[in-house]
């Protein structure tokens, strides 16, 4: 039988959930979002240069540096399309199409990593999924929605984010069970790890975007919050990385995507947005199925792979 979350687990997963939402937030209150992020990607990068001085290369597994390679690839992408989505709509409207990873995930997680699903946290997910869907089309289902500004940009990221959500727990998995003498906790290595290898991806695209001068005057300007957001994001992907350790992938990324709610009420009281009834019940489902994963029996039956 496949187990519920653990309440440290959950408690951690929603932890990280906020944290995404105020780095999120922080994103998108920038003046330039894709500078913005290009400060805090070669600030990890090269943090990630120097923590590799500190860990014995030989005992990282060898099937985790093709994991890095990709997982780089994965993030790069989803900087880059979540900046362009954050730069052209309300965050109240990209974020939880972009978050919609366990449209997705299950049915990927289920093959590729054998994990099963109880046919509550089934609900629980596709409770969820529907939540998000309303917050984009509405009850009227307006298909126009599909082609607003910044929302192709949204499911990019949407399909990013599936790629290294699979990529990241297969990483984490190769960890916890390697040999490891660093002082550095596995997560945190990790977290700089794959920022050095996303550097690869979008310090190219985002210099070709917006140039050179475009990153000297964000730097200038916004140094101080996008340290802020570096923090904020490593605390949250720590958590998370940590959660991915034990947990199930399913379950976690779809707890996770309780952010939505946070940043529907962060997008108000901090960048003044006003979210339609529509985006307010579609978060209000989110949250029920956030309940309805969280609450899955142990005993339940179960959904074969």
């Amino acid at each position: 039988m496949h187990r519920a979350l653990s309440a440290l687990e959950l408690a951690i997963v929603l932890l990280s959930a906020l944290l995404h939402a105020g780095w999120s937030i922080a994103i998108k209150g920038s003046r330039d979002g894709l500078s913005f992020n290009l400060i805090q990607t070669l600030a990890a990068a090269a943090v990630g240069v120097a923590l590799l001085a500190s860990v014995d290369l030989s005992e990282i597994p060898a099937a985790l540096w093709p994991i890095v390679a990709a997982t780089g690839v994965a993030h790069g992408l989803y900087l880059y399309w979540l900046s362009r989505a954050l730069a052209e709509a309300d965050i109240s409207l990209v974020y939880p199409i972009a978050r919609s990873t366990p449209a997705l995930l299950p049915l990927l997680a289920i093959p590729l990593l054998g994990e099963r699903l109880s046919l509550v946290g089934g609900i629980g997910i596709l409770t969820v999924v529907s939540g998000m869907w309303l917050v984009n089309l509405g009850v009227s289902v307006n298909w126009r929605a599909f082609v607003a500004p910044g929302i192709g940009f949204a499911y990019l990221t949407l399909a990013s984010t599936v790629g290294y959500g699979l990529l990241d727990k297969a990483a984490m998995e190769h960890l916890q069970v390697a040999t490891w003498s660093s002082p550095v906790p596995r997560p945190i290595f990790y977290f700089f790890l794959l920022y050095l290898a996303c550097a690869f991806v979008y310090v190219p695209l985002c210099l070709w975007r917006q140039g050179g001068r475009a990153l000297l005057t964000t730097s200038r300007l916004e140094w101080k919050s996008a340290a802020f957001a570096l923090g904020i994001g490593l605390a949250g992907y720590g958590l998370i990385l940590e959660a991915l350790r034990t947990a199930p992938a399913s379950y976690v990324v779809a707890v996770r995507q309780s952010s939505v709610l946070f940043v529907l009420i962060l997008s108000v009281v901090r960048l003044g947005e006003r979210p339609g009834r529509p985006r307010i019940v579609g978060a209000a489902l989110t949250v029920a199925g956030v309940a309805l994963i969280a609450l899955a029996p142990e005993m339940a039956p179960e959904i074969a792979p």
